[in-house]
C-alpha cells in the first residue's frame, strides 16, 4: 500500500512538472527574434482617407453593393492601424482585432489575409513581431497578449492558450503579394522553435495515430462540441507549417531544412489520410486514442485541403458535403456546425453553427488549392464554386449591413442577420470576405509577386476589373468589358507601370499566357 501511495505521489509531482515547464517563463523573451526594439514602420498612423486613392480599387458592374461594402470594410481596418502603447514592450506597428485591448494570434493571421493588400500603405505582416518577441525561451507563444505590457493575457486556464498554428502561412501568403522574402530567414528560427514546442507538448504520447490537439477555446471555434487527442483542424495546420517552412528555407537556400520541413508535413498528412479521412461520409474527423473517428461534423474538417493533404478524389466527396444545404450551404455559409448536428442554432450561438470569416477563408482557399490545377479535369468546379460561394456569402454580409450599418464578428448561418453573440464594427478578421475573398475568388484575381505574375480566373460577363492592384514591383489596372455569355470573347484592357506576365484562365478551365508591356495593353481572349 505504502508503495502504490509512493508510487501516485512520484506521478503526481512528475505531471506537475511537465504542465509547469510547458509554461515556464524564465523571463529570457524573444531570445529567437533578432528585433529587440520598437521601430515605427510608418512613422505615422496612415488614415484611410489620405489612403484610399492609392488602394487596389475593384470594379463589377452589376455588383455595385459588393464595392460598398469593400470601402466599408477598409474604413474600419483603418481605425485598427496602431503604434504600441508607450512603455510597451511590442516592438512593431499591429493591426488589432477590433474589441479589447489584447491582440489574438489567430486573429491577426486572418486580418494579414486582406491587410497585405495594403501593405505599400501600411506593412500590417509587422504585427507578428510582436508576438514573436514575446515567445519564451522554450518556443511557447500565448495566444493573446496584453497591448499595454506585453504580457500574456490567460482565459480558463493556460491549456486554451495555444492557437493554430499559422503564423508560417501567414509570412508566406503575404510573400505572395509583395514579393519581398526579406523576413524569412529572421522568422525561421522563432517558427522552428515554436515547432519544436508544438511537438513536444500538442501530441499525446503514445496515441495511435501519433497526430495533434487541441482545446475548443485553444482552437478559436469556443463552443464547438468535439473531442479527442487527433484534431483534424490542428494536424492539417502543422501539415500547412511545415510545409509553409520549408517553402521559406528553400527560399533562402536552406534546401536540407526545407526537404526535413517537407518530409514532416506529408509524414503527418499520412496519418490523418489514415485515421482521419471517412470514405462513407467524405469527411475528416478527430480521431480518439485508438484512432476511432469522433463523427462529429464541423467547418474544421475541411483544413486538410487548405494544407493539400487531400487527394482530388477527397476534395471532391468534401465539395459535395460544402454544396448540401442539409449540412454546410446555409443561407449565408459555411454554417460553422453542420446544419444536420443535433447542437446545430439556426441563430449560430457563437460555434454552434454561426458563419465567420477565418473558416469561410479556410474553406474557399482550400477550393482555390484544386482549382488552380489546370491539368486536373474537374479543376473548373473548384474555382466556379469558390467564386459562387465567396459572392453568396458576400450578399449576406452587405444585406446584414444594410440594415445595421456595419460589418459584424459573424453571421447566422439560417437569416440575414448578424450571428447571436457576435460584435459590431469587427474589422478586425470580417474584412476577410469583403477585402481578400472579393478580390480572389469574386473578381478572380491571384497575384504572384514574387515571380510578376498574375492569373485571372475569367467567370464573369458583366464589366469587371480592379485599379491600382499592387504585386511585386508591379501596380496593374485590369478590366474586362460585358459580354453576352461567358462562350464569348474577352476584351481585356492592361495598364501597368512594369512588365508582367497574365495568366488568363476561362470558365472551362482553358488557360493563356499573355506578355503584358509597359504602359497599356489590349487582350482579345479567344
Amino acid at each position: 500500500m505504502k508503495q502504490k501511495f509512493l508510487l501516485s505521489i512520484f506521478f503526481i509531482i512528475v505531471i506537475s512538472y511537465s504542465v509547469f515547464a510547458q509554461y515556464e517563463d524564465t523571463g529570457r523573451r524573444g531570445l529567437y527574434y533578432a528585433k529587440k526594439n520598437f521601430t515605427s514602420v510608418p512613422s505615422v498612423i496612415p488614415t484611410f482617407n489620405e489612403s484610399k486613392l492609392k488602394l487596389p480599387s475593384p470594379i463589377l458592374e452589376d455588383n455595385k453593393e459588393l464595392i460598398d461594402l469593400y470601402w466599408k470594410a477598409w474604413q474600419l481596418a483603418f481605425l485598427h492601424f496602431k503604434k504600441p502603447p508607450k512603455g510597451s514592450p511590442l516592438v512593431s506597428n499591429y493591426i488589432d482585432e477590433a474589441f479589447c485591448p489584447n491582440i489574438f494570434q489567430w486573429d491577426t493571421i486572418f486580418m494579414l489575409m486582406f491587410a497585405r493588400y495594403a501593405h505599400f500603405v501600411f506593412p500590417s505582416i509587422q504585427s507578428l513581431d510582436n508576438f514573436y518577441c514575446r515567445q519564451y525561451e522554450n518556443g511557447y507563444i500565448d495566444r493573446e497578449i496584453q497591448e499595454a505590457n506585453g504580457e500574456d493575457f490567460v482565459y480558463e486556464g493556460r491549456q486554451n492558450t495555444v492557437n493554430p498554428p499559422l503564423f508560417s502561412w501567414a509570412e508566406v501568403e503575404n510573400y505572395k503579394i509583395t514579393g519581398d522574402d526579406s523576413r524569412f530567414a529572421s522568422v525561421i528560427p522563432v517558427l522552428e522553435k515554436y515547432a519544436d514546442w508544438l511537438e513536444k507538448y500538442r501530441k499525446k504520447e503514445n496515441t495511435k495515430h501519433g497526430l495533434y490537439w487541441q482545446t475548443r477555446l485553444g482552437s478559436g471555434m469556443d463552443n464547438v462540441p468535439r473531442n479527442g487527442t487527433g484534431w483534424v483542424d490542428m494536424s492539417a495546420q502543422m501539415v500547412l507549417m511545415y510545409n509553409n517552412l520549408s517553402f521559406m528555407c528553400e527560399k533562402i537556400g536552406i534546401k536540407e531544412k526545407a526537404s526535413l520541413y517537407k518530409d514532416k508535413a506529408q509524414n503527418i498528412a499520412a496519418r490523418i489520410n489514415k485515421y482521419m479521412w471517412n470514405e462513407k461520409d467524405g469527411l475528416y474527423y478527430d480521431v480518439d486514442d485508438n484512432g476511432n473517428q469522433n463523427k462529429c461534423k464541423t467547418v474544421a474538417c475541411f483544413w486538410p485541403m487548405l494544407a493539400g493533404i487531400s487527394s482530388n478524389d477527397q476534395a471532391e466527396r468534401m465539395l459535395t458535403n460544402l454544396k448540401d444545404p442539409k449540412l454546410f450551404w446555409t443561407k449565408i455559409p459555411f454554417a460553422s456546425l453542420s446544419a444536420d448536428e443535433k447542437d446545430f442554432k439556426p441563430d449560430g450561438q457563437y460555434w454552434q453553427g454561426s458563419v465567420w470569416a477565418p473558416t469561410n477563408v479556410e474553406i474557399i482557399k482550400g477550393l482555390d488549392n484544386y482549382g488552380k490545377d489546370t491539368s486536373y479535369e474537374h479543376a473548373h468546379y473548384f474555382n466556379e464554386f469558390a467564386s459562387l460561394a465567396a459572392e453568396k456569402y458576400l450578399e449576406g454580409m452587405y444585406k446584414v449591413y444594410k440594415t445595421t450599418g456595419t460589418i459584424w464578428e459573424n453571421y447566422s448561418p439560417d437569416s440575414y442577420s448578424r450571428g447571436l453573440w457576435s460584435q459590431p464594427n469587427f474589422v478586425g478578421w470580417s474584412g476577410c470576405g469583403p477585402i481578400e475573398l472579393l478580390i480572389e475568388d469574386v473578381l478572380g484575381f491571384r497575384a504572384d509577386g514574387a515571380n510578376n505574375e498574375l492569373t485571372w480566373f475569367l467567370h464573369r460577363i458583366d464589366k469587371h476589373g480592379i485599379k491600382n492592384l499592387r504585386f511585386g514591383k508591379t501596380t496593374a489596372t485590369l478590366i474586362c468589358e460585358r459580354r453576352s455569355d461567358v462562350f464569348s470573347p474577352s476584351v481585356i484592357t492592361v495598364n501597368a507601370n512594369n512588365n508582367f506576365v497574365l495568366h488568363l484562365i476561362d470558365w472551362s478551365g482553358k488557360e493563356q499566357t499573355f506578355k503584358i508591356h509597359k504602359g497599356e495593353n489590349k487582350i482579345v481572349d479567344k
